[in-house]
């Protein structure tokens, strides 16, 4: 998928580049507006945060930004005092390079754990910084902010006369709790601090917040969106749409980019007494690794979605005799499966996305959530994630 000049958001500039963090490929994205921006962050919520998290919490306070650094392939965490005054330098010295206070810079860092960032050559690559703008290339910066993805992810939505574009990196270590997962949104619409801030939160934490691929929170999970207003004011209704199907069109792309991943699971759980219950069932559901080995082997031992029902003991209103469970259009629970269902349940499993859905038939919410299959593949990657 490539993005014209055109159909991007207007005034936003980028350099993208190698500095030789791990490999040959990109490895440092740095993207600029030309004003100012309107701008939120959400967070992973680890205990183990790196200095990249603690340092744009700190500079999104204002809500306000100019501009976004993601270095990748080194986390740069659990490196102590030099692991912080690493990533301020980096802060400084772009700062410095391009004239944007270095209060109005977010810095975003994934890749390997407690590894110190090789600073000589950032501060090599850096010089002269300013003058190597152009204009933005998303689909670049997509793959400039890679780990062990496989392809770079990015949507965009024209608001009005304004665009919105969003690109992602996120594989694996994605259990968001605002999760290694990063997304970053660009905009030209103007709109207020107090209404984006409500609308990208809401967005965030149902799409983002509900993907899992392995339950495992990042140290370094960031999601940020910078709004310059060039294009003038939108539709906050359209707005918050626009910005829904663009991070749900990401979330689905790093569902399917999971590591080792062969198909999407998607997990409905309706008629719960609120959204926090029937969130809490499909997380558990889709977090399995049983659930998520059978939908891997097609194997049709729904079974293991009831035991993951039942794992949420805290949930004290479920009935059993109440629930209703089905894989698609076959209910598997409360049934009396023959060999033909059977048959029909491994087919749905079979499929790329297999959805499974779930009724507590005790309430009027409902919540979906995302995720993929365990497979070999996915101990390949990470028993030699560092090597």
């Amino acid at each position: 998928m490539s993005l014209s000049i055109s159909s991007t958001p207007q005034g936003f500039s980028a350099f993208i580049t190698n500095l030789g963090i791990r490999d040959t490929t990109d490895d440092f994205v740095f993207i600029k507006s030309l004003v100012p921006c309107v701008a939120d962050g959400v967070f992973t919520q680890s205990l183990f945060a790196g200095p990249s998290v603690i340092i744009s919490r700190e500079n999104l306070k204002d809500s306000q930004a100019q501009g976004i650094v993601v270095i990748s392939k080194n986390a740069n965490v659990a490196n102590g005092s030099i692991g912080s005054a690493d990533a301020q330098e980096v802060v400084q010295l772009v700062a410095t390079e391009t004239g944007i206070t270095a209060h109005n810079i977010v810095i975003a860092s994934t890749g390997v754990i407690g590894r110190r960032y090789p600073i000589e050559k950032i501060r090599a690559g850096l010089l002269g910084l300013g003058k190597k703008l152009t204009a933005a290339d998303f689909h670049a910066a997509a793959r400039g902010i890679m780990t062990t993805d496989t392809v770079p992810k990015l949507a965009i939505r024209q608001i009005g006369n304004a665009k919105l574009v969003g690109i992602a990196k996120g594989v694996g270590m994605i259990e968001p709790n605002m999760a290694t997962l990063l997304t970053f949104f660009f905009t030209d619409a103007a709109i207020s601090a107090n209404s984006l801030r409500s609308i990208f939160r809401s967005t965030i934490d149902k799409t983002f917040n509900c993907l899992s691929v392995d339950t495992d929170t990042s140290t370094s999970d960031s999601a940020v969106i910078l709004a310059n207003g060039i294009a003038g004011k939108v539709s906050e209704a359209d707005f918050a749409s626009a910005l829904q199907e663009v991070a749900q069109e990401l979330v689905l792309k790093i569902a399917r980019d999971a590591e080792g991943a062969t198909k999407i699971i998607q997990v409905t759980v309706d008629s719960a007494i609120n959204y926090a219950q029937a969130k809490t069932v499909a997380k558990a559901i889709v977090n399995s690794p049983l659930v998520k080995t059978a939908v891997y082997g097609a194997d049709p031992n729904w079974g293991r979605v009831a035991m993951a029902i039942g794992k949420c003991e805290n949930e004290q209103q479920i009935n059993p005799e109440r629930v209703v469970i089905s894989f698609a259009n076959v209910k598997v629970y409360p049934n009396s499966l023959t060999d033909e269902n059977l048959e029909q349940l491994r087919q749905i499993m079979s499929k790329d996305k297999v959805d499974i859905h779930v009724s507590l038939n005790i309430g009027k919410a409902s919540a979906t959530v995302w995720g993929c299959d365990l497979s070999e593949g996915y101990i390949e990657i990470n028993g030699k994630y560092s090597t």
